[in-house]
């Protein structure tokens, strides 16, 4: 890592297993390029309010933004019309049953406004050694035995940081998130981690935090 004094100068990581105070990262959240993406990297990135986002064009990038999107699984929000979903024997959800097939499914979601997915070969296979050790999980939703929809993150025991859902029908991941929620909240965990700001999320409840609120949330453990 660079010993740089300069907030607007990019801070690149080396092989040594640190990452730079988050206090470096710039307005939008970038706090460094670089490094890897070991199990260890990733969990020690994650236990500090920090994540991995790039393309297959670029290096990796590492950040953590202020504000910081969450959800108090208290605040969960269930509209009338996913209220009538959940009470429905329509959808099955299942945990950990093919997270392989869920990170894949999300990379190939079409989503507006990116060209490419952030969930390059490289990221599935070190999330799926995440997955291999108990700490990257994912929640399924299947309809007459097809996978539907779903999701997955990174579990730190009170803390569940969401990475990415996708739908192939609608409401599917809604009803995967609202579940995991839901069970979230049955073991007191304290937040589910968002990122980043989005309408969607918004509606179902989460908002912004300031960054060191939710670091002293992480820490807690």
């Amino acid at each position: 890592m660079s010993n740089n004094e300069s907030d607007n100068e990019l801070i690149f990581l080396t092989e040594e297993l640190v990452f730079p105070p988050l206090e470096k990262a710039d307005e939008d959240g970038l706090l460094a390029v670089g490094g890897d993406l070991s199990v260890e990297r990733l969990l020690l990135a994650y236990k500090k309010g920090i994540f991995p986002w790039y393309d297959s064009q670029q290096p990796i990038i590492w950040w953590s933004p202020n504000p910081r999107m969450v959800l108090f699984p208290s605040e969960l929000k269930i509209s009338k019309s996913m209220k009538t979903v959940l009470n429905s024997n329509r959808f099955l959800l299942t945990k950990n049953e093919c997270f392989d097939d869920v990170v894949t499914n999300c990379a190939n979601v079409k989503r507006q406004g990116q060209q490419s997915t952030w969930i390059t070969s490289e990221m599935k296979v070190a999330y799926s050694e995440l997955h291999k050790i108990g700490v990257a999980k994912s929640y399924e939703v299947w309809e007459n035995n097809k996978l539907i929809g779903g999701l997955y993150g990174i579990d730190l025991g009170h803390v569940f940081c969401g990475e990415s859902m996708f739908s192939t029908t609608s409401n599917a991941s809604k009803f995967a998130f609202i579940k995991m929620v839901q069970e979230l909240q049955s073991k007191n965990y304290e937040i589910i981690d968002c990122q980043v700001y989005t309408d969607h999320l918004a509606s179902l409840g989460a908002r912004e935090i300031p960054r060191n609120q939710f670091v002293k949330i992480l820490q807690k453990n």
